[in-house]
């Protein structure tokens, strides 16, 4: 991954985590999850397709939060290769001006 590639991963963890700890978009999943296990385990015996629908909605719901939570974790370890990236070249900068012509 170049510069450019490691700073859109750090711009996507920024929005993710913004998105993750915001109040409105948590109380949203909250409820979403809550409402669909509630009435997952309220159909009739005989009614296996609203089930597999919540069921898969549950899911769903877990995976949007997850894949954002990846997008954090990416974004972490993008931050720390631009570091290196950066301290490398402060490194390249002292021995250029410190090297022997």
């Amino acid at each position: 991954m170049d510069e450019t590639d490691l700073r859109r991963e750090t711009e996507k963890a920024t929005r993710a985590k913004a998105l993750l700890e915001d109040d409105t978009l948590k109380e949203a999943f909250s409820r979403l999850e809550a409402t669909y296990t509630e009435e997952l385990f309220t159909t009739g015996a005989r009614d296996a397709q609203a089930r597999e629908a919540l069921y898969l909605a549950v899911n769903v719901l877990r995976k949007v939060r997850g894949h954002l939570h990846t997008l954090v974790n990416g974004g972490k370890i993008a931050q720390k290769q631009l570091d290196e990236l950066e301290n490398r070249s402060k490194l390249e900068q002292m021995r250029r001006k410190f090297s022997v012509v």
